[in-house]
Parts: C-alpha cells; sequence; structure tokens
C-alpha cells in the first residue's frame, strides 16, 4: 500500500498516560475505566478514541457510498459503540463493535443496503474484518 496521509500520535504511560498526536491537534490525558479497575478520573482511554475514529470513518464511507448510488442523505448520525471484555480463550481482552446508524427519510431496506456497502468500503472495517464482531445497527 502507498500511504497517501500518516497519523502519528505517541502515548506515554499507557492507559494511566497521556496522548497526543505529532500535529498536537489532540492532546490528551488517558484514564481507565472504573469499569476495568481504573479510577475513571477526567481522561480519555482506547475505546473512546477508537470509536470516535471508527464512527468518523465510516460515516464518511456511508456518503461515498450514498453519493454513488445517487441518494442524498441528510443528518445522518453514526453512533460508534465499542466494547472491551474477556477473551475466553486465551484469558485476554478482546474488542467487538456496535455501529447505530440514523439515516432519516431512507426506507429501511435501502438503508440496510447502503449500511451493508459502507461496511464493506470503510477502512476501519476492513481492518476489523475477521478480527473483531462488528453489528450493524440500522435504526
Amino acid at each position: 500500500m502507498k500511504a497517501l496521509y500518516t497519523a502519528t500520535a505517541t502515548v506515554h504511560g499507557g492507559r494511566e498516560g497521556s496522548v497526543a498526536s505529532s500535529d498536537g491537534v489532540l492532546k490528551h490525558e488517558l484514564s481507565m475505566p472504573k469499569e476495568l479497575g481504573g479510577a475513571g478520573s477526567n481522561g480519555t482511554n482506547p475505546e473512546q478514541l477508537f470509536a470516535a475514529g471508527y464512527g468518523a470513518c465510516y460515516e464518511s464511507a456511508l456518503a461515498n457510498v450514498a453519493r454513488q448510488a445517487g441518494v442524498k442523505l441528510n443528518d445522518v448520525e453514526v453512533t460508534s459503540n465499542v466494547m472491551i471484555g474477556k477473551d475466553e480463550s486465551d484469558g485476554g481482552f478482546r474488542l467487538a463493535a456496535r455501529l447505530d446508524i440514523k439515516l432519516p427519510g431512507i426506507e429501511r431496506e435501502q438503508a440496510e443496503e447502503l449500511a451493508k456497502k459502507a461496511h464493506e468500503f470503510c477502512p476501519y472495517s476492513k481492518a476489523t474484518r475477521g478480527n473483531i464482531d462488528v453489528e450493524l445497527n440500522v435504526i
């Protein structure tokens, strides 16, 4: 693959540290959620950052496939839910995701078809395919 863009972020201190992008736009403290045994303070966490990136990428993919299909979208909303839980196979952890997709004014069958096509097109969906469970939930 020939890279068109490279995003670079540096983390210090893992889940209880900080993250900053090379351009300075992203700069956050990280904290472990209470549900994972942490203090759950004001910091973000890897799952929130992944959810934000996945949701933004997926919604752009959805706009692209709708445009190619000649479908006009209005007030689209994608809520990306990224879950972390125990991996029973090795005792570690694993991720899963659910994308809640709102396509106002689009018939359900067409909305589901667009959602599936966007899932095939989205780089985040491609990266996760076969690695984590991803549910598309058209609302």
